[in-house]
């Protein structure tokens, strides 16, 4: 019976077909014998966090599954400060800020390039330190630097609300959108928002006269003139995933994102850093999770690459990565297919377009589940077609963790009440029937 669960995750990895690969989507294209082989021994369908069509992002994807509803979901903003090492207050708004250079349009602001050139690490730092602390209408604002240009701002003082819309575009040559309290959202709402474009008309005027970009425009370089924001995330009261599922859990996942998801969500985690070589990376963590078995029912095991390829709109590129990943799975990860303890779950977040304007897809991505007692079915191949044909249908949402406890032989019959607050495994964390004193 397993006894753990490896959950790799290939963030990214579904696409769409593209007529440079002969009308095949990166994955169909990519040469993947080791993935081929997990699938023609395992159960396979189609996964998609949310609903069929539905573009996610990576945080909202991984909520969904790891069990948790749209609703529990404490904003993008608030991971990344807990994966920064912040300790939010209750109450504290944490959005996604970044520098970026704009340029004005009929008295508003449009994107001219949303990642100008990065300034030296001295000139970073002074552009921090100039738009660092804010203050407007008893609401404090504090710029955290993270990596590179990108920071967090937090917000707090009195009653604010994450309900803002975002000022950044993401897409160069779009006018930024005013910050604004969400449809149907009161004055608390209307508060954050005139804090933050407060804050953000004070950078701007800050930064068109900083030393920094004077020296920049001597350079040729184009000027960092302005900050952008979205995705506002809160603290919430989010019970851990091994209350929740009754798996002590553990993430091997790399970045500030996975981090912060990780401490909110009560997993234990090895710190593992991307390099330039992908599948080393994904060979070194496929390692570590073999290593961790022994001491976890649930291991989270990521890597980043299959989505980067896909954003630089090149198939060909993507159909790379994807390869040297699947050599790297041959390479590391037998020891934890031949364990007779683990079952071994492969599949991606979402689906991320090589080609097109889009984002992120709303395409489902290929899911299989390998392990003693899994079902086996006609599937002899790990890509977005060959899958569909699998035994586990499309698998959607929060249903993923409650497959996962069922090839762990953890499931709970529904009724059974072993205990006043059950979780979704069984047996639950009992009270032990006590006689009576003499």
């Amino acid at each position: 019976m397993p006894r753990c669960c490896v959950l790799l995750v290939l963030d990214g990895l579904g696409d769409r077909s593209h007529e440079a690969l002969g009308g095949r989507t990166p994955l169909e294209a990519a040469a993947t014998p080791h993935l081929d082989r997990i699938a023609a021994a395992g159960a396979n369908g189609l996964y998609h966090a949310g609903f069929l069509g539905q573009a996610l992002p990576s945080e909202n994807a991984h909520f969904a599954m790891f069990g948790y509803a749209p609703g529990e979901f404490p904003g993008r903003g608030y991971l990344e400060a807990r994966g920064m090492g912040l300790s939010p207050d209750p109450g504290t708004v944490c959005l996604l800020a970044h520098f970026c250079c704009v340029v004005e349009d009929s008295g508003c602001l449009r994107l001219f390039r949303d990642k100008p050139e990065k300034p030296a690490p001295d000139e970073l730092a002074a552009l921090f330190t100039a738009v660092g602390a804010f203050c407007h209408d008893g609401v404090t604002i504090r710029l955290h630097p993270d990596k590179g240009l990108f920071g967090i701002l937090t917000l707090s003082g009195g009653d604010l609300s994450t309900a803002v819309t975002d000022t950044n575009p993401m897409v160069d040559g779009l006018l930024l959108p005013e910050p604004e309290a969400m449809a149907g959202c009161g004055e608390t709402a209307r508060r954050t928002a005139r804090a933050v474009k407060a804050y953000l008309l004070s950078a701007r005027r800050t930064l068109a006269g900083h030393p920094v970009n004077a020296a920049r425009a001597r350079r040729g370089l184009s000027p960092i003139n302005a900050v952008v924001t979205q995705r506002a995330g809160m603290a919430r009261d989010i019970p851990p995933f091994s209350a929740r599922f009754g798996l002590r859990p553990l993430a091997i996942a790399p970045g500030t994102l996975f981090t912060g998801l990780a401490r909110v969500l009560g997993f234990d985690r090895l710190d593992v850093r991307d390099t330039s070589d992908a599948g080393a990376d994904l060979a070194q963590r496929l390692q570590l999770a073999r290593e961790a078995v022994a001491g976890y029912d649930f291991i989270h095991v990521h890597t980043k690459a299959p989505d980067e390829a896909a954003h630089t709109k090149d198939p060909r590129t993507k159909m790379a990565v994807i390869e040297a990943l699947d050599a790297a799975i041959g390479q590391a990860a037998g020891p934890l297919l031949a364990d007779p303890d683990v079952l071994f779950v492969v599949t991606a977040d979402h689906s991320t377009p090589s080609g097109g304007p889009l984002i992120h897809g709303g395409e489902p991505v290929p899911l299989c589940f390998h392990g003693p007692g899994q079902r086996r079915d006609v599937v002899t191949r790990f890509d977005e077609i060959a899958t569909a044909a699998g035994c586990l249908g499309t698998v959607r949402g929060r249903e993923l963790p409650y497959l996962i406890l069922n090839g762990l032989e953890r499931a709970r019959l529904e009724g059974i009440r072993d205990t006043p607050d059950p979780p979704a495994c069984y047996p639950g964390p009992v009270n032990p029937f006590r006689l009576e004193d003499a």
